[in-house]
Formats: structure tokens, C-alpha cells, sequence
């Protein structure tokens, strides 16, 4: 652990970005925008576009066995369209899905805990260098792993949620304690050494969240509230506490089941909307809805409330490695896909993506209430809907920019064709005692 005297430091330091932050808030109404940099057209997609958008999310919805979604796409130079199809859950008589209603955050969680480091880094209270072993030192094999390894995914430690998804599934509601959760990573076989390969881990995230509350004695939801969720104004974000499993009216939450033979079964559905938080926690255990996931996604991407040169350790990039393409990047806390920078990711029963381009500021975002199909679903799905967006005609007054994607709208919805496992089969389904409603 850290001496007496790097204490004092590291707690003076955090002032001083306490009230650097005041400053900020106090100069912009409250909170900062990240979108104003693209100086967005405030108008709605033309209504070919729009009816565009609201098939693709239907697709979404259908191939991915759920049972509504919510979507947004925003072009600076054009406008922007929020859809919403579906209900929040299978239940009778379930309430349709707004573009207000909320959802999982699934692993974009990690986003905000990337961005807190890079907050403390900017104000002298952590370097990226620092070992976790300085701060976490009651964990065994931590040895050689800097902070800036567990957001890069590149510290070796696997990921714990593959072998524990079929717990998160079936027991929804159970409390999980983060040394459950670090115990269930740190025993499987590491990836890699330090530094050499890309492999997401939940473990690593929630390693990074335990040494920055070690380093400032705060908790993860003090130092989110400071240093994320406040400045950029996110007041519909948050992890509930792990007792509160109960969400209504947000988007429910299913998964397949297996059969007897361990194999994926596609008529059981568990109804994972009662969960708690704790099996993502820090990594991916938030809610949010569109707006808030909007902000997020441009500020992550563009570095908007971080300081310059951690601008540029946030999107300093390399490949992610095997038969990925070339254009398929990672960065510090989230990845990059052509121009596009941000998160895909899934939780028990969720999927959610976010995605932005920092020089057009092309934003999508997409959630879903069937996490079966996985992550890669996910991330097909806002590829699909960046591709119409980035084809938006310009405002009057203003410039069509080039967004070069290296897919096209039509190569992205046939692979969502490619990776649903479970589409909507209404008559074949069976959601533990309901049935969900026709298509």
C-alpha cells in the first residue's frame, strides 16, 4: 500500500480536481455537453430514413428473441431519430417500450470506470503506471499489472462472467460479493502475460474499481457521481444498490436456456428482469436510458472531460489482434471499429451498444432484452443502424461529411441474420410459466 506521505498527496491532489470540476459545472449550466463541439442540426431524419432505423430495430428485436428495444441514431450535420419497438417484458398486457424508457448498460458500465481513472490520473491522484498490487494488496498474482492494463483488457486476467453466466441466469437475484467475482477470474487460466494480448475482462475492471477506492477511500458511486455522471449531466445513471433487483418500467431481461444435453435450447427463456446489480457491479452492473447513454458514448469517445494527454492515452490504439480486421482497434476502456469508438456488450439477459464518431460525431446507440445471441449481436445491430445514419443528407447550411465505414448496411444486417440464435418463434417459446406475446 501506499506510504502516509503519497496519501496526503494523492488527497490534496483530489481536491484540487474537486473543485476544477465545480469550475467546470459552474461555466456550463451544470454539466457539460460533448455534443456542442459538432454544433448538431436540431431537426428530425427525413421520414425514409426514419422508417429505415425503425426496421432495422424491429429486425433487432425479432432476431434477437426479445421483446422490445430501444434505439437512437444523431448526425450532427443532418438530425437525429429516437425509436422504440416492442414491450419491456413478456408479461400480459407488458407496457410499450418508449424512447424514454431505460435499460441495462451491460458492459458500457466499463466506460465510466475507465473514465474515472483517467480523471484521477489528470488530477495526480493515480498514474497508469501504478501497479494494482500497490493498492489491492491482499490479492494474490497481481504482480507486473498496472492500472492501465486492466482498462486496456491487456493484464492477463480472464474474464469471470463466461464461467459464471449460467449462475447469472438462472439465479438472477442472488448477491454476489466482489471477492465471489474476483475469485471466479483470478482461478481461471490467465490470457496472457502483461502487456501482451487483448482479452475483455469483467475481472480487470472490477480490480481497477477496488484500487481507485483504496487510493481516495471512496466508494466506485462517489468517484462516478464526481467524476462522470455529474459533469456530463447524467442524472438517469446508476448502479442500484444489489438489493434492488426490481426495475419497473425499465426494459426486462431473457435468456436460452440449455438442455439436458448442455446445448442451447431456444423454447425456455429465463426471465432474468428481477437481478441484481452485483454480478457486474463496476464492469457492467449500471442502468441508463438514451439520452444519458448518448452523452456518455461522445464524451468516451471524444474525451471530453478528460485532460489533453489523456485524451490521447484514452484512443492510442492497437489491434485487437488474431483474425480481426485491421480497422478493428482497441483503445483504453473501449474499442474502435473504423471511425467508430465505444463499447458493445452483454449482461444476463441484456445487450447494449454505443458508438460514436469523434470527428463527425455519428452516434448510435441500441438496447436489447434478450442477451442470447451475445455481444458481437450487439455491435452487427449499431453497425446496421450507424450505416444509415451515416448516409443522412446534410441541413440546409450545412457540409455532408464522409463517414468512410468499412461495412455496409447490407453486410451488417446479414450477419445479425448470422448471429441470432434464438429469433422470435412466439409459438415455440416458453418464458418460465409465461408466453410471450406475438412477435
Amino acid at each position: 500500500m501506499a506510504d502516509r506521505t503519497g496519501g496526503r498527496r494523492r488527497a490534496a491532489s483530489a481536491l484540487a480536481a474537486i473543485i476544477a470540476v465545480l469550475a467546470l459545472a459552474g461555466c456550463t449550466g451544470g454539466s457539460v455537453d460533448p455534443s456542442s463541439r459538432f454544433e448538431p442540426v436540431d431537426a428530425a431524419y427525413s421520414a425514409d430514413v426514419a422508417e429505415q432505423l425503425d426496421q432495422v430495430l424491429e429486425q433487432a428485436v425479432a432476431l434477437s428473441g426479445s421483446s422490445g428495444g430501444v434505439a437512437g441514431v444523431w448526425s450532427p450535420w443532418s438530425g437525429g431519430w429516437t425509436g422504440a419497438t416492442g414491450t419491456v417484458d413478456f408479461r400480459e398486457n407488458s407496457p410499450k417500450v418508449t424512447e424514454e424508457t431505460g435499460f441495462h448498460l451491460t458492459t458500457v458500465t466499463s466506460e465510466i470506470t475507465c473514465l474515472i481513472l483517467l480523471r484521477l490520473v489528470d488530477a495526480g491522484t493515480l498514474s497508469l503506471d501504478d501497479q494494482v498490487s500497490e493498492y489491492v494488496d491482499r490479492v494474490p498474482g497481481l504482480e507486473g499489472i498496472t492500472l492501465e492494463q486492466l482498462c486496456r483488457h491487456t493484464s492477463g486476467i480472464a474474464d469471470y462472467y463466461p464461467g459464471l453466466e449460467a449462475h447469472f441466469i438462472t439465479n438472477p437475484e442472488r448477491i454476489w460479493s466482489p471477492n465471489e467475482l474476483l475469485a471466479g477470474g483470478l482461478a481461471t487460466t490467465r490470457t496472457g502475460q502483461p502487456g501482451e494480448v487483448w482479452a475483455y475482462s469483467r475481472t480487470g475492471v472490477l480490480l481497477l474499481a477496488r484500487a481507485m477506492e483504496e487510493a481516495t477511500g471512496r466508494d466506485w458511486s462517489q468517484l462516478a457521481e464526481e467524476y462522470v455522471l455529474e459533469p456530463l449531466g447524467l442524472d438517469d445513471t446508476e448502479i442500484p444498490v444489489p438489493g434492488d433487483t426490481r426495475h419497473e418500467g425499465s426494459l426486462g431481461a431473457y435468456a436460452a436456456g440449455t438442455g439436458a444435453d448442455g446445448k442451447l435450447d431456444c423454447t425456455v427463456i429465463h426471465d432474468d428482469s428481477a437481478q441484481s446489480s452485483s454480478m457486474g457491479a463496476s464492469a457492467a452492473g449500471a442502468r441508463s436510458d438514451l439520452d444519458d447513454t448518448r452523452r456518455l458514448s461522445e464524451a468516451f469517445a471524444t474525451g471530453a472531460i478528460v485532460g489533453e494527454h489523456s485524451a490521447r492515452e484514452l484512443w492510442t490504439t492497437e489491434h485487437l489482434g488474431g483474425d480481426a480486421p485491421v480497422w478493428e482497434q482497441f483503445g483504453l476502456g473501449g474499442a474502435q471499429y473504423g471511425p467508430l469508438r465505444g463499447t458493445a456488450g452483454e449482461s444476463a439477459g441484456s445487450l447494449t451498444a454505443a458508438f460514436t464518431d469523434p470527428e463527425t460525431g455519428l452516434t448510435v446507440v441500441i438496447a436489447l432484452n434478450n442477451s442470447t445471441s451475445g455481444e458481437a449481436f450487439a455491435r452487427e445491430a449499431a453497425f446496421a443502424l450507424a450505416s444509415i445514419g451515416s448516409k443522412a443528407k446534410a441541413s440546409e447550411g450545412r457540409e455532408q461529411p464522409l463517414v468512410e465505414l468499412p461495412w455496409s448496411l447490407e453486410q451488417a444486417t446479414a450477419k445479425m441474420q448470422e448471429l441470432a440464435l434464438c429469433p422470435t418463434a412466439a409459438d415455440a417459446v416458453e418464458a418460465e410459466g409465461e408466453k410471450p406475446a406475438e412477435g
